[in-house]
């Protein structure tokens, strides 16, 4: 009979539920308690970075570390610890673990716990068979076999960490396991890309099921769309991020139903473009909102900007497609004021993080790449210089060079891996491949993409994050020579 390993995690459950603590900070690592108890602070609620808590002290013992990996039967999810994980490997094409004993780890069909089971257990023989044939009703990108074993445990981690009703987990440990529109657009796209049409679109279904009468968005919600778990502030860059993933699943969805598909979506489309129009100013950019880094700023920045012209694009140009012409006028108007002002203000700073030039560099510069706008004329320069600004002594990037910003010498996948997709999308194969090359290289022991890579070059944080793992895929979508499409600027 099965053993499950319910018991294994109950005492880091307890402990959770006495100190309503979730993951570690930025800055904290996965393995470093050192048994001394010691408050670990939080930024106060609206300010937080990803995984952070509203305003809390714990003692650092008591917190848990991220997981590694992610068990699932695509109902329910469990975390793999890197105590369960060491010596372990995935069975190839799926989300059953190897243990280093020989034996099977997995969670069986509609259960909620895993279990250890014997070798070839048919149950869980079962399930590889599923995971493989799911593999194969996509595509794997990628021009090496390295590059296609990465991909495709990338797809998995994504498929577990989606919830049936739609919402995509950022990851799964506490803090990270949450829905946000942001990552849950960029999976969207990854799916949609890989001929993974019903996964795709079932996180467009969440994302209009979770809008806000106002026609925006919480920054996160609880895997359930009920409302969001802390005060942390909205991000205006939903508005453009859902649009735009909307957008990119029309275009690789089956044409003979796409159009039809599009019907229920159409007023989430209507209500985020008409939101991200009226908030345009007097010079075209939209006002001041905390970015991807889910930290505010005090003047406009380019990583609500950038997506919003993306999705100011996508929503009139899917307008045109439902021959809705008063929508593709009005939107497409409202794209051309913000591009125009992007050139203006944002264009001659080098497409720095704010209009003020107080802010240094940003990744987000690669949001004014393909496949999310057209790339304007002085945008090479801006990538290039932006990737040397950025670049840490352990070969990864740093979100950005503000000086008040916490990074340290920690990069971060995700806004490592944008330069490999802007690259990749605009024909530079050569700088887009080394960097996958990097990015690929410090996925963990299970080959999870983590969220970090510390000063020492080693993976940290969440393993997997969806957000990582959809730029990676669409990144290596656009290395195969596929030409990933970006909404078009309507004259």
């Amino acid at each position: 009979m099965p053993r499950t390993l319910l018991g294994r995690w109950a005492v880091v459950t307890a402990v959770l539920a006495v100190v309503a603590v979730p993951l570690c900070t930025a800055g904290q690592q996965a393995g470093r308690h050192t048994g001394a108890v010691r408050p670990v602070p939080v930024r106060p609620a609206g300010q937080q970075s990803r995984g952070e808590a509203a305003r809390h002290y714990a003692p650092q013992s008591m917190v848990a570390a991220p997981t590694v990996g992610v068990l699932s039967n695509t109902t329910a999810a469990e975390g793999v610890p890197s105590s369960v994980a060491k010596g372990a490997r995935y069975v190839e094409g799926s989300n059953v673990l190897r243990l280093a004993t020989g034996r099977w780890m997995y969670l069986p069909a509609a259960g909620t716990a895993a279990a250890v089971v014997a070798p070839d257990h048919p149950p869980a023989r079962r399930q590889i068979a599923q995971s493989r044939a799911w593999l194969a009703s996509g595509r794997i990108p990628g021009r090496s076999p390295a590059q296609r074993a990465a991909a495709e445990r990338a797809l998995l981690a994504m498929r577990a960490l989606l919830r049936p009703n739609g919402a995509m987990a950022a990851g799964w440990s506490t803090g990270w396991k949450y829905s946000w529109p942001r990552d849950s657009s960029f999976a969207s796209a990854a799916f949609a890309h890989t001929g993974h049409d019903a996964e795709a679109y079932r996180i467009l279904r969440y994302s209009a099921a979770t809008q806000r009468k106002d026609g925006t968005w919480e920054a996160r919600t609880e895997l359930d769309g009920s409302s969001p778990p802390d005060g942390r502030r909205w991000q205006l860059d939903a508005n453009g991020w859902v649009p735009w993933a909307t957008w990119q699943w029309y275009q690789a969805a089956p044409a003979s139903t796409r159009r039809a598909r599009l019907v229920p979506l159409y007023p989430m489309i209507r209500k985020a473009a008409d939101h991200a129009a009226r908030t345009l100013r007097a010079d075209g950019l939209p006002p001041a909102s905390p970015d991807y880094w889910e930290l505010m700023t005090s003047t406009s920045n380019i990583g609500t900007a950038a997506p919003l012209l993306a999705g100011l694009n996508a929503s009139a140009d899917l307008a045109r497609e439902t021959n809705r012409p008063h929508d593709a006028a009005r939107w497409a108007r409202a794209a051309r004021r913000l591009s125009a002002g992007i050139s203006a203000r944002f264009d001659p700073l080098g497409y720095q993080r704010t209009v003020d030039g107080r802010h240094g560099r940003d990744s987000a510069v690669a949001f004014m790449a393909p496949p999310f706008n057209a790339a304007p004329a002085g945008l090479p320069e801006a990538l290039d210089s932006t990737y040397r600004a950025l670049l840490l002594p352990n070969g990864g990037l740093t979100p950005g060079n503000d000086s008040a910003a916490p990074w340290g010498a920690t990069a971060w996948t995700p806004s490592t891996t944008f330069f490999a997709l802007a690259w990749a999308a605009t024909g530079q194969q050569a700088k887009a491949g080394k960097v996958m090359d990097w990015v690929l290289a410090k996925r963990n022991s299970l080959g999870e993409l983590p969220e970090k890579v510390d000063k020492a070059g080693r993976p940290s944080s969440v393993a997997p994050l969806a957000w990582t793992g959809s730029i990676a895929v669409l990144s290596l979508v656009a290395l195969d020579g596929t030409e990933l499409p970006t909404p078009p600027l309507m004259p």
